[in-house]
């Protein structure tokens, strides 16, 4: 049994996956409000196209955007608008939010599902996937109609699809393998016939045995889909990491996968895909992990899209006094967060409520020059550079050094003996790069 690893760098951090990882997924109840950000993607965030006292069903739009990198957001309950204002935001600080007083009856608009994909057009069914809001569910929310429209002069020959779920706590896409894994295969028979193409790997950690077993027997009878087992290491589920590792192709600086063939999707986000064409239903909801020490009964949910955290943690039984850290994601790349108020979106993987012994937190210290961060980094780069560099504001120097690379896997400040905040370096010189060439 071949099993892929990644070329270079990496660590192994606990995976504390045993918590929820044979935890079939539950569905929470629909809240009494949701609130809606308008930033649910990469890209230009959405302008509501509903005001104040409109009624709205559930799967209906609500925002939209003109710009070329966005996606529609749609209505996850059916019921009033009450507010439409600014709001606490998983990702910083504050959006524009609008809120839906749920009425329980659960009104749905008109769903128009396509059962034979294969005899629509192509641009159709890309434009069913922008309107229906389908954008990519391993956290990046990048709109998955652009991804599946690659530029004309690149040849794209391979659909890897990323079951690596590599971050430690989180077992959403597990599950989603386990118990949807049919509406996933077809999904990804929907996203090979837009791209012309005849070749998908599924690519997933030997952690996941099961769900390897179960996919395999289920692809039997596909010929155009293999499943390609992956060594648990983080971060192999970077997109860059897993071409390297599965194909060894090297997608090069600043390009984008469509360099060298290959485009890369989240295994849930072929069912959101299936969702959307075969069903016609919006991106409404999404699966998440729910987990840490601070939480008496680990679960993974089905949320529907602006579910207040707070909500969430009540029905898995949060102790407060004993968590220490409340996070959005996972604990390598996962966003912290100052309060429970905020909604999820449809990029939220996982919450975990974490204790004070799973923060091992100690005094940051000198740099010794170790090198261990640069034997970690999956992109070769230098992040003890980054840091000196930072503290004295040099972002140009820190593009020199090619910062725009990193992935922010945070394997750097993971390694490093003196616990150095150098992930938080990185995105600060990212940031300031970006206001610079603004």
């Amino acid at each position: 049994m071949k099993v892929f690893k990644l070329r270079k760098g990496g660590v192994h951090p606990p995976e504390n996956k045993a918590l929820t990882e044979d935890k079939a997924i539950e569905i929470f109840r629909a809240p009494e409000k949701v609130y809606i950000s308008m930033a649910q993607h990469i890209g230009a965030p959405g302008e509501p196209i509903v005001k104040v006292g409109d009624e709205v069903k559930i799967g209906q739009k609500i925002a939209g955007s003109g710009a070329f990198v966005s996606a529609p957001i749609h209505s996850s309950v059916s019921g009033k608008v009450i507010k439409i204002g600014t709001y606490p935001y998983p990702v910083n600080g504050e959006m524009k939010t609008i809120i839906i007083e749920n009425n329980k009856k659960e009104e749905w608009i008109e769903l128009e599902g396509i059962k034979d994909y294969k005899s629509v057009d192509k641009k159709e069914l890309l434009d069913i996937i922008r309107d229906k809001g389908v954008v990519g569910q391993g956290g990046a929310t990048f709109p998955t109609s652009i991804k599946l429209n690659p530029p004309k002069d690149k040849t794209i020959d391979t659909l890897l699809m990323n079951g690596a779920e590599c971050e430690p706590y989180l077992n959403a896409d597990n599950r989603m393998m386990l118990e949807k894994a049919e509406d996933m295969i077809e999904g990804i028979k929907i996203m090979l016939h837009i791209l012309g193409i005849k070749k998908a790997i599924i690519g997933i950690e030997d952690n996941k045995l099961k769900a390897i077993q179960h996919i395999k027997e289920l692809i039997k009878k596909e010929p155009m889909i293999t499943v390609a087992i992956l060594k648990t290491q983080y971060p192999q589920g970077g997109e860059k990491q897993l071409i390297k590792a599965v194909l060894n192709r090297e997608v090069p600086s600043k390009a984008l996968p469509a360099e060298v063939g290959v485009v890369v999707q989240n295994v849930a986000t072929a069912n959101a895909v299936y969702d959307a064409i075969v069903k016609g239903i919006p991106l409404i909801e999404r699966v998440l992990t729910v987990t840490g020490s601070a939480i008496k009964n680990p679960k993974n949910l089905l949320v529907r899209i602006g579910t207040r955290f707070e909500e969430i943690l009540e029905y898995v039984g949060i102790d407060k006094e004993k968590m220490q850290k409340l996070v959005m994601g996972g604990p390598m790349m996962g966003i912290a967060q100052y309060t429970s108020e905020v909604p999820t979106l449809k990029g939220t993987s996982g919450i975990l409520a974490l204790g004070k012994e799973e923060l091992n937190r100690t005094e940051t210290e000198s740099c010794i020059s170790c090198g261990k961060c640069i034997t970690v980094c999956p992109m070769g780069l230098m992040p003890l550079m980054f840091a000196k560099l930072g503290r004295f504001e040099e972002w140009k120097e820190m593009e020199r050094y090619n910062l725009m690379d990193c992935i922010e896997c945070g394997s750097c400040s993971y390694i490093c003996p003196a616990n150095r905040p150098l992930t938080e370096a990185i995105k600060i010189g990212k940031a300031k790069l970006r206001n610079m060439k603004k």
